[in-house]
């Protein structure tokens, strides 16, 4: 008993919760899917021959690969461009750019995939506008191939790599340039021999995330892609809608979780932070690539000493021309790439005020008959309701669980902070079809399959993840001399946490709900697993709908949709405006002032 009480004031036990829910739905069942697999508990391995054997499995697992690369491939070499024009801009651009990423980021991925449908489609707006105007005479093929498939994956996943590329790009310090102009480096040589390097940890997250989430696309592939684009997860999707045999759907999960396992072990998520590096450490991989590469580099580099020092001498005094050529060229790639993220939703959003009989842009009259549609519908506004309610449940849920886990790990020792943090973070990292699966034969053992806790428990797991990352990050850059300053004056651990570490850290608190509500609201591979027919959520019933028959219905719910990010930014906004101008007022008074 002693022991239990020691443990339970050890900063560790505030996890438990946590630790509890992620054991029970998640862990445990994922344990019992790998010896299903294994034929446990005879143990073989025929189930993997047999998986291997057939020609079609490894066919659909090479191009579930090729498929993900080459998305995550594009996404950065959009996005790396994007993060560098957006960190070198003034800084209320910055702002507004960096809130045009987290619009579409925010928005559901099911809305974002249902508007190229709308823009692709063979009456879609393209193929309308081209037909109208007589360009051609029948519909283009647009949709329904390889090229639909990137464009959606990539518009969706864009973002996830901007936001990583941004972080640590305002970090590094711009003075290193600066230093490598002044010792006659082009402009291009400083960039790749000093900034690039730097940023490198941030191309190594965005990329990573952005593949392992490919992985497990389901929706944008079944939705945009043809019969030869079939991805992995559609394919263990089949089998679990067909037999369901427990052993074969285990094997593809496992053989798909193998393939994240991998790429994660060999290339590392570090979620701690790079702005703490040294460039020398920064630089050191890159400069002991290759040892002859570099003396070779070195030899050059001392014979090309005075050429390089009479040319920078005459750059130095030489008047500036024309050089608005670059900004030009950005300007123009910036209002591209926004372009690429914004105008689907924005398409969708007009053509949901149409006053036609089928959505049309631009609208030739304009009409609310979608919404009264919406409203009208008790299938529409019912499915919306439950996912309302379910998402308020999971917020209560996943926020107090998370942040107590949060507090946790940020008083526990680094390498078990780090342990604990990773084992949090496996359901948004795992391909989401492998973690519906777990989750499905986990709720199956607790007897809560087709039930609302059930699925509450479902979104929870992905949802504390966000809620820990989140307030973790609050909790770093909170001064734990204001914790001290309130003991000082014999104030409990209790009081301390309520009267003064609770409201500095409440805008973390507030954006890990906001993204929790976001995701749980967004859910439809695992709920379409677990929620069975009593759970129709408003996401499963509009992928129902665009599978089946474009409703123009399907428009104004997903109008409905995109501005519901919008009304979460703004809450962000306020909360950490209030939070500023608590701390502004909390630190004359701990200084005595």
């Amino acid at each position: 008993m002693k022991t239990l009480r020691e443990f339970g004031r050890m900063p560790i036990a505030l996890t438990g919760p946590a630790l509890a829910i992620l054991l029970v739905v998640l862990g445990i069942p994922i344990v019992q899917l790998l010896l299903t697999s294994f034929n446990a508990p005879a143990f073989s391995t025929a189930n993997y021959k047999a998986f291997f054997g057939q020609q079609a499995n490894v066919r659909v697992l090479f191009q579930t690969i090729e498929i993900s690369v080459v998305a995550t491939a594009i996404s950065l070499v959009v996005g790396y461009p994007t993060a560098y024009l957006i960190v070198a801009a003034s800084k209320r651009l910055r702002i507004a750019l960096i809130v045009f990423i987290l619009v579409p980021y925010l928005t559901s991925g099911l809305v974002r995939t249902y508007a190229w449908v709308v823009i692709l489609g063979d009456r879609g707006l393209i193929n309308s506008l081209l037909i109208d105007h007589g360009l051609i005479s029948s519909p283009l093929l647009l949709i329904y191939n390889r090229m639909a498939v990137y464009i959606g994956m990539v518009h969706i996943m864009l973002p996830m790599m901007i936001l990583p590329l941004i972080s640590v790009m305002m970090g590094i310090d711009k003075s290193l340039m600066a230093a490598a102009r002044s010792m006659g480096a082009r402009p291009s040589t400083a960039f790749w021999r000093v900034f690039f390097p730097l940023s490198m940890p941030g191309v190594r997250s965005g990329c990573l995330l952005v593949f392992v989430v490919c992985l497990g696309f389901y929706i944008t592939p079944a939705a945009l892609g043809g019969l030869g684009d079939a991805m992995l997860s559609t394919f263990i999707a089949a089998q679990v809608r067909s037999s369901f045999n427990m052993a074969h759907v285990a094997t593809s999960a496992f053989v798909l979780l193998a393939v994240a396992i991998v790429v994660l072990s060999l290339v590392g998520l570090d979620l701690s932070g790079t702005q703490g590096r040294t460039t020398q450490q920064a630089l050191k991989p890159w400069r002991g690539l290759s040892p002859s590469l570099g003396a070779m580099k070195c030899y050059l580099s001392e014979f090309f000493i005075s050429y390089r020092a009479k040319r920078w001498m005459a750059q130095l005094y030489r008047t500036g021309g024309n050089s608005r050529r670059p900004q030009i060229v950005g300007a123009v790639f910036l209002a591209l790439v926004m372009c690429y993220l914004l105008f689907p939703e924005l398409v969708v959003v007009i053509m949901s005020f149409s006053g036609g009989r089928y959505l049309e842009f631009p609208p030739l009259s304009f009409s609310l008959q979608w919404y009264r549609s919406f409203f009208a519908d008790p299938s529409w506004y019912g499915a919306a309701w439950i996912s309302v309610k379910i998402a308020v449940m999971v917020v209560i849920l996943s926020t107090t669980t998370g942040t107590l886990a949060a507090f946790g790990l940020n008083r526990t020792l680094p390498r078990l902070r780090s342990f604990l943090t990773m084992a949090m973070l496996t359901p948004i990292t795992f391909p989401v079809i492998v973690v519906g699966i777990a989750t499905y034969l986990g709720l199956v053992k607790l007897g809560l399959l087709d039930s609302m806790t059930g699925t509450v428990l479902a979104h929870t797991l992905g949802a504390i993840g966000y809620v820990v990352v989140i307030v973790s990050a609050s909790l770093a850059n909170f001064d734990p001399q204001l914790e001290q300053a309130a003991m000082s004056m014999r104030a409990g651990p209790l009081q301390t946490f309520i009267r003064v570490t609770l409201p500095l850290i409440r805008p973390g608190i507030i954006a890990g709900a906001v993204f929790a509500f976001l995701h749980s609201f967004d859910e439809v591979v695992i709920t379409s697993l677990v929620g069975g027919m009593s759970m129709r959520t408003l996401p499963l019933k509009m992928w129902e709908d665009i599978r089946h028959q474009i409703d123009p219905t399907i428009a104004a719910v997903a109008t409905l949709v995109t501005l519901l990010p919008l009304f979460m930014l703004m809450i962000l906004f306020v909360a950490g405006w209030r939070s500023t101008l608590g701390l502004q007022r909390a630190r004359p008074a701990v200084r005595g002032e």
